[in-house]
Parts: structure tokens; C-alpha cells; sequence
């Protein structure tokens, strides 16, 4: 009953088409969002905010990149690690070969360079689907790599690969300490996310939408498959991008190629599918399991294990961390195929009718 919108008239088009037309729903973000700004950055520890909370926010935003290109178009990608990379790499190169760059626009300028790489290995998408077009952007992967490993020049000449950069600054802060890095993750990220809910309830957002239920009837109907699939690669790209120079930038400090192997393109796709394809919640729901699960696994494996007079080593957790992973996955596709994002509509629905059955 406190989730009806009995009461709540809409008298604009304006107003019936607003992100969030129930006014429950406005002001429990706006809570979330008060929370995680202001009084996160102040109870959570050192870390927590390292190991758990700016992870979990810019794999966040790698997960709504990919779910743009995989959930909202419909095309298959496992080349997400090697957007990431050159996201990475771009904004490395453009901080250390600009002095004075600032930090904002080394990350948008990363995003770009990703974004030209995505359009580059998206054009077999006009020919080729399914599985043939995730093997195209899985070759993308294994390019990045060589080209990361073999062309010192993006490495600025160190023979391993291996990057870092220090004294990171925004309008002049240092950005240092765990609170100003989370707050810097979660700005970018609530940002882009906003951009992107309203990019995809637009017109480039429906062509996509068309693209993925059936590009032959799209096309007919006067949308561009070029367009479309290259501009969905492109947009998806750019986000990753800027997850990827985060991630290296403010998570890692230090990186070499392999931090952004195939196993983080499997990760995010996994993050898609178990959170919900086509949906902006979804790649916040798949994030916060994927990150949370491992720590909820090596913290409960051991004491269930010791219930039976068992033990259980740190690479058994991991080889039942993959088990599960697998299983959800299985049964998400199996019982729920639109994940967890749809089980979170489905009882926003029921709460709007509840406790009447009808």
C-alpha cells in the first residue's frame, strides 16, 4: 500500500514521460543518492571503499557499457577487456604526453580512442551474427594484447607492459584517499548512467531495440542497420572505455595488459545475464552480485564446511565461486532470461497492486 500512485495524475507528456513517473520511485533514488554521496564516503572504511565500493562502481559502469551493446542491440561482444585496455592505455597516453592534462578530460579522450577501436572490430557486424560476430570481438581481445605487449610506444617504451600513474588531480583536489576516489567513480558513473536512460528511451534507443528483435523487419521499416549497430558499438565502447581508465586510473594504479584479460569480458557479460539484458538496473544488479558473492562465498564456504567436519581450501572456494557463476547463469537463461532486473519489476508491479489480487 505504500507503493500505490493513487492520486499521482499526469497533465503533460512531459510529465508522463519522465524517467521516473511514480514519485515513490523519484524519491527512493533520490535517498540512494543522498546516501551513497553523503554518508558513505564517511562510515565506510579505507577498505571497504577499496576493496568493495569503487570496484563495484566502475565494473558498474563497464556492465551498462556492455549491456548497451549486448542487451540493448542485441549484438554479442566478448571483447569488452580489450575496450577497457585501450581505454586504459588512451587516457594513459594522453596524461603522460599532455603535462598538465587534467584528469576528467584524459578519461573522456581514453573513452574516445575506445570508441574508434569498438567502431573498427564493429563493422563485421554488418555481415555476420550470433556466434560468429562474439569470435570477430573476441579477436579484438587477443589484438589488444599483442598490440599492448609488442608496440612499446603505448607503453612509452617499458618492456614489460607495465604502466602507472600518480598525483591524480580534479579542479585542482587531490585525489588520493579512498572517499575522494569512490566519490570521483560514483560521479562519472551516475552521470554516464543518466545519459545513457535517456539516450536509450530516445530515437537511437528504439532503433537499437529494433536491431535486436529483427534487424530484416528494422530495415524495412526505414532504420539503417549500419547506423544503428555501429552507433551501438560506439556508444557501448566509450563507456567501457571509461570504465577502463578508471579502472587502471583510481583502482589499480599500476597495470599491465593483463589486467584487462578475456576473463573481464566473460565477468561483464556474466554481470549482463544474471542482472538483466535491456535493462540499466540490471548492470547494477549483475555488478553488486558479482562483487559481492566472492566475498559472501569465502566467508560462508569455510563455516558451512565445518558444520560436516570438513575443510576447505582457498582454491576450492574459487572452483565453487566458477561452479555457481556457471549454475546461476544456466538457470537465469533457463527460468528468468531478463535476470534480476525483471524479478525487481515484477515486485514493483505486485506492490503496486497489493493487497488486492487483481
Amino acid at each position: 500500500m505504500f507503493y500505490r500512485e493513487n492520486g499521482q495524475f499526469k497533465s503533460s507528456y512531459r510529465a508522463d514521460q519522465q524517467v521516473f513517473p511514480i514519485l515513490q520511485d523519484r524519491v527512493a533514488i533520490g535517498l540512494v543518492l543522498i546516501f551513497a554521496f553523503a554518508v558513505v564516503p564517511f562510515l565506510a572504511s579505507d577498505y571497504l571503499m577499496r576493496a568493495i565500493l569503487i570496484p563495484f562502481v566502475i565494473i558498474s559502469l563497464a556492465a551498462l557499457g556492455v549491456n548497451v551493446l549486448v542487451g540493448y542491440c542485441g549484438q554479442i561482444s566478448l571483447g569488452s577487456g580489450a575496450f577497457m585496455a585501450v581505454g586504459a592505455y588512451g587516457a594513459y597516453n594522453f596524461f603522460v604526453r599532455f603535462p598538465g592534462l587534467p584528469l576528467i578530460p584524459a578519461l573522456i579522450l581514453g573513452g574516445l580512442c575506445a570508441t574508434l577501436f569498438g567502431i573498427l572490430f564493429g563493422l563485421p557486424s554488418l555481415r555476420v551474427k550470433g556466434l560468429y560476430l562474439a569470435v570477430a570481438t573476441l579477436a579484438a581481445q587477443f589484438f589488444s594484447d599483442w598490440m599492448f605487449l609488442r608496440i612499446k610506444w603505448f607503453t612509452l617504451d617499458t618492456p614489460s607492459g607495465s604502466v602507472s600513474v600518480s598525483n591524480l588531480q580534479v579542479f585542482g583536489l587531490p585525489i588520493e584517499s579512498a572517499a575522494s576516489k569512490y566519490l570521483l567513480c560514483l560521479a562519472m558513473l551516475v552521470v554516464i548512467a543518466v545519459l545513457t536512460k535517456n539516450l536509450v528511451r530516445g530515437a537511437i534507443g528504439r532503433e537499437w531495440m529494433a536491431i535486436r528483435d529483427m534487424d530484416v523487419a528494422a530495415a524495412v521499416i526505414g532504420i539503417r542497420p549500419m547506423y544503428a549497430k555501429l552507433s551501438a558499438f560506439a556508444v557501448s565502447s566509450f563507456i567501457i572505455g571509461v570504465a577502463g581508465a578508471l579502472w587502471a586510473f583510481v583502482y589499480l594504479g599500476a597495470w599491465e595488459p593483463a589486467a584487462f584479460s578475456v576473463d573481464q569480458s566473460f565477468r561483464l557479460l556474466f554481470m549482463v545475464i544474471i542482472g538483466g539484458l535491456g535493462s540499466i538496473t540490471g548492470a547494477f544488479f549483475g555488478a553488486a552480485f558479482i562483487t559481492v558473492l566472492p566475498i559472501v562465498l569465502n566467508q560462508a564456504l569455510p563455516v558451512i564446511a565445518g558444520w560436516f567436519g570438513a575443510q576447505i581450501s582457498t582454491v576450492g572456494i574459487a572452483h565453487a565461486e566458477l561452479m555457481l557463476f556457471g549454475g546461476l547463469i544456466v538457470w537465469f537463461l533457463i527460468v528468468e532470461p531478463h535476470g534480476l532486473a525483471k524479478l525487481w519489476s515484477t515486485g514493483k508491479q505486485k506492490l503496486r497492486l497489493w493487497p488486492f489480487p487483481h
